[in-house]
């Protein structure tokens, strides 16, 4: 079955990061790299990307069945989504031990859901 593990970012989280120096921050970094080749090893990573911040975005609000790109920033907001690991792996509770180990999952900034089969509704 397949889970995506949400990763966010706040003020308080970016502010950590900021204060880290070079080396720390390379050794956080370092926590990734280890998680993205335990992953690739066991073939339960799907895929994972780092997203830009939410200014260097558009939002695409419907008109008429048209879409009107709008340049960041958007709205105010506490969290933002930051990346995403795509699993693929035997159960929920699989998918949260692997979350756990994401940095930001200390600073209660992660999400595991299941990703949901369209297939099972109607047409």
């Amino acid at each position: 079955m397949r889970y995506v593990v949400l990763i966010y970012h706040n003020p308080e989280s970016l502010k950590v990061w900021e204060s880290l120096s070079a080396d720390e921050r390379h050794e956080g970094l370092g926590v990734y790299r280890a998680l993205n080749e335990d992953l690739e090893e066991s073939g339960e990573m799907v895929v994972s990307h780092a997203l830009a911040p939410p200014g260097q975005g558009k939002r695409i609000p419907a008109a008429d069945g048209t879409g009107l790109p709008t340049d960041g920033p958007f709205a105010e907001v506490k969290e933002h989504l930051a990346g995403f690991y795509l699993l693929e792996c035997e159960s929920l509770e699989r998918a949260a031990e692997i979350a756990a180990r994401v940095p930001e999952a200390d600073l209660g900034l992660v999400e595991v859901r299941p990703v949901q089969d369209l297939s099972t509704f109607e047409v």
